[in-house]
């Protein structure tokens, strides 16, 4: 075959498998957004305090999957857990730097929180705290998940600290807590962290 022929041929292939992608599908080939991004107001209660003598009610970690607080007495499934060091500063926490053997992480982040639009693939801590105080903005990468499409990726997520106390005061009323603001960008595949529905 002549490569004139062969550039044709190919050409009528790559435009077949075109015509042949979903129609709710995007130029990166996911399926488009289904979820929409929003900003939720999250506390944590500190995970010592919790093994200790805070009130049992009360969640340490956070599961980006499905945007939910996570009792540790009932459950192991997480992405990121609050605690106090021994020298008394705030940690967040990977599931790994708690010994728990799944792939999630978090990274500091060097741009203001509402100016992150995507969230990076690289970079992220999987097996050690980040001290994080009022304003500090976070990057999390969710452990892997099986989306319905049928592959494993992982979820991603932008975080701000809103309030730390972690006051023997604090921890006298039911537990030294942090407040922070996040948005998750539940669509499988998508890295996309504005309010809204997600380009990408």
């Amino acid at each position: 075959m002549s490569a004139r022929r062969s550039s044709i041929a190919l050409t009528l292939i790559a435009t077949g498998l075109a015509a042949l992608a979903p129609a709710c599908s995007t130029t990166t080939g996911l399926p488009a957004a289904a979820d929409t991004n929003s900003v939720d107001t999250v506390s944590l209660f500190a995970l010592s305090d919790a093994l200790t003598d805070t009130a049992i009610q009360n969640p340490s970690a956070y599961l980006v999957q499905g945007r939910v607080r996570v009792r540790t007495d009932q459950s192991t499934t997480l992405d990121f857990a609050f605690d106090v060091d021994t020298a008394g500063r705030p940690v967040l926490l990977p599931a790994g730097a708690m010994r728990l053997g799944t792939v999630s992480g978090l990274q500091r982040a060097a741009t203001p929180f509402d100016s992150i639009k995507i969230a990076p693939t690289g970079g992220y801590e999987f097996d050690s705290s980040l001290v994080v105080g009022p304003d500090s903005v976070l990057l999390v990468r969710s452990r892997p998940i099986l989306c319905v499409t049928g592959i494993t990726v992982s979820l991603y997520a932008k975080l701000q600290v809103l309030d730390v106390d972690t006051s023997s005061a604090a921890r006298a009323a039911g537990g030294r807590r942090i407040a922070f603001r996040i948005v998750s960008d539940q669509n499988c595949g998508y890295r996309g962290l504005e309010p809204g529905v997600p380009k990408q």
